[in-house]
């Protein structure tokens, strides 16, 4: 399937209101409204239910795991990163129809992307290879023909008592019986392969890490192959790469009981590279003060400095919600991405002193929805006690 050739938007797009002399990508209309609350049901009915009961299965799973570094990388992965779990679970919400299938996907799915980033970044002292034999479980995942793979053949630990095998497992068997995922399958592959950006990231020598994203780019975006309007810098395309909600918004569309590849066109232009970016972006951008003690790998230190940063990851957010109102039921795709930018920037660190002039202005280029949900998901974390994480 060629996506350069279909790169197709819906021209009935609504003219954002004004917020405080602005554009106001994400405005609180009565069909936004009316959006929201129908999510918020569905999520306080089923969807958050259906995670927490998804999440307890795969902790006790987790606890199993006989190599004790495994062990401590998988429980870990599981409760720092819950916020990343119920986030994906969002795209549950983009179908008319609730499918409990779909939401095991994005939950297993999550759990072993998270499973995986953690996994490798433990063991990347021992090169890249083994991050990228690691990664193959997330390509292998999403074709349930292909044999499966000796994940740990390079990594240091290896007894993990079939946990990433049954991760790998479910995610299969929820792929079939999504009524569209062969139409899918052949993007989400190339998606899921393109995801072993993560063990380039994982690269512990700063220069060889930059050499190796470079080469990642020319290799995967040779030549013309992303169109003009889609100006982006070498490192939010591999920003974006890192980052699975062009999955997440491919499998939602699977969930559809008719899926054309003008549909898988429009959804993945409108995801890829805006809405992936922002992702790995705002997630850099929260845990900046942390990485930089720790001396990790920093996303936005790929930017001149942090106003040229926070003016970028602005434009970023409203082409993100911008592109996403360009889509079949825009509302919920809007209202997804409003979450996920709400969700990032309701971290503590985002709230410091030295960050709340950079965090009002992302918060104000999210639109009215985004400012309405940021408070909401700061009492999410509390009672989830992820409010640094």
């Amino acid at each position: 399937m060629c996506l350069r050739a279909q790169s197709v938007r819906h021209t009935d797009r609504r003219s954002p209101k004004i917020l405080n002399g602005t554009s106001n990508p994400a405005p609180l209309s009565p069909r936004q409204i009316w959006v929201l609350l129908g999510a918020v049901t569905r999520e306080l009915l089923w969807g958050l239910p259906a995670v927490t009961r998804e999440l307890r299965g795969w902790h006790a799973r987790a606890e199993a795991i006989p190599d004790e570094r495994i062990r401590r990388d998988a429980l870990s992965a599981l409760d720092r990163k819950r916020g990343n779990t119920h986030g994906a679970a969002l795209f549950w919400t983009l179908p008319s129809v609730r499918s409990s299938c779909l939401l095991r996907l994005l939950v297993t799915y999550q759990v072993m992307w998270d499973f995986l980033d953690c996994v490798s970044e433990s063991g990347a002292g021992t090169g890249q290879t083994n991050g990228l034999q690691l990664h193959l479980a997330l390509v292998e995942a999403l074709d349930p023909g292909r044999p499966t793979s000796d994940y740990y053949r390079h990594h240091p630990w290896r007894e993990d008592g079939g946990y990433l095998h049954t991760l790998v497992a479910e995610c299969r068997h929820c792929c079939r019986e999504l009524p569209s995922f062969q139409v899918i399958r052949p993007v989400l592959v190339r998606e899921a392969t393109r995801a072993n950006v993560q063990a380039i990231n994982h690269e512990l020598d700063p220069a060889r890490r930059e050499i190796g994203l470079r080469e990642w780019v020319a290799r995967e975006f040779p030549g013309d192959e992303l169109p003009a309007d889609r100006a982006v810098s070498w490192f939010e395309l591999t920003a974006a790469g890192g980052a699975g909600l062009t999955i997440y918004a491919l499998f939602a569309l699977a969930a559809e009981p008719a899926c054309s590849e003008t549909d898988v066109a429009r959804a993945y232009h409108a995801y890829f590279p805006w809405t992936s970016a922002i992702a790995t972006m705002l997630d850099s951008y929260v845990d900046e003060p942390e990485d930089t003690a720790n001396g990790d790998h920093r996303y936005v230190a790929y930017y001149s400095g942090p106003e040229p940063a926070t003016r970028r990851i602005d434009q970023l957010i409203r082409r993100c919600l911008d592109e996403a109102r360009g889509l079949k039921n825009g509302e919920r795709h809007i209202l997804v991405a409003a979450c996920m930018i709400a969700m990032y920037l309701s971290k503590d660190s985002a709230h410091t002193t030295r960050m709340r002039a950079n965090t009002r202005r992302l918060v104000t280029a999210g639109g009215s929805l985004t400012k309405v949900l940021i408070p909401i998901l700061r009492l999410w974390r509390i009672a989830y006690a992820q409010r640094s994480h």
